[in-house]
């Protein structure tokens, strides 16, 4: 068994409008992401999908998105990202993927997953924007999410390994929130996607930053071959 990573996925099978190929290192991102994740992952292995999976604004317009998830093989675990609409109450999402047979994906929303002797934690994250009073609150939320996943993972003596959306460290600017949560249970390694293009990419943490292990894994940057965690 293996613990495999991609962000970003940015499925458009409802609605090929909205495709990503018109980006620079997007052309034919479906396919590539199909035809790596089938020669990497297995049956038996895990993959963490850490946000902007579906272009779908909601979970009947991403039922093809997850339905093609679906088809890959490994377990599936989902956090959301700043694009996924289509995102709801647990209860709704849990009703969705057995409604639609999509028995291999769980989500991360304040809890953890094994993985051997690790606790797979995470969520969304945000940025940072001092003063503006709508952004703390989210970000207030977030933190307190990360916080309780980290929690949930280390009541069954774990290791936390943490993936978010956000960056928490992105150029000159740091989510402090972010980092106090993960410096302060120790994090050894996060992961965090959502940074797209070539010269934003050469601006983001790919190393090791106040004894954090940072990795980024846009798919754009990984050019959409799942990373192996584990």
């Amino acid at each position: 068994m293996s613990l495999f990573v991609l962000a970003d996925l940015h499925l458009c099978h409802e609605d090929p409008e909205k495709t990503m190929s018109i980006f620079p290192g997007w052309t034919d991102y479906q396919e590539r992401i199909e035809k790596n994740w089938t020669e990497l992952v297995k049956e038996d292995d895990t993959i963490v999908l850490p946000g902007d999976i579906s272009w779908g604004m909601t979970l009947a317009e991403a039922a093809p998105d997850f339905r093609f998830i679906e088809g890959l093989p490994g377990k599936k675990i989902i956090i959301k990202g700043n694009h996924d609409y289509w995102w709801s109450t647990m209860r709704k999402m849990e009703d969705f993927l057995e409604a639609e047979r999509c028995f291999s994906i769980k989500i991360l929303h304040n809890n953890h997953f094994r993985y051997e002797n690790y606790g797979i934690c995470g969520t969304r994250g945000w940025v940072n924007m001092p003063g503006e009073t709508q952004d703390e609150k989210v970000l207030k939320r977030e933190v307190q999410r990360l916080e309780t996943s980290i929690l949930s993972a280390l009541k069954e003596e774990l290791e936390p390994i943490v993936f978010l959306h956000y960056p928490p460290i992105f150029a000159t600017n740091f989510n402090y929130d972010i980092l106090e949560i993960l410096y302060r249970y120790k994090i050894k390694n996060c992961y965090y996607g959502h940074i797209h293009g070539r010269s934003a990419h050469e601006l983001c943490v790919k190393n090791t930053y106040d004894d954090i292990n940072f990795h980024l894994i846009a798919g754009d940057y990984l050019q959409f071959i799942p990373e192996k965690v584990l």
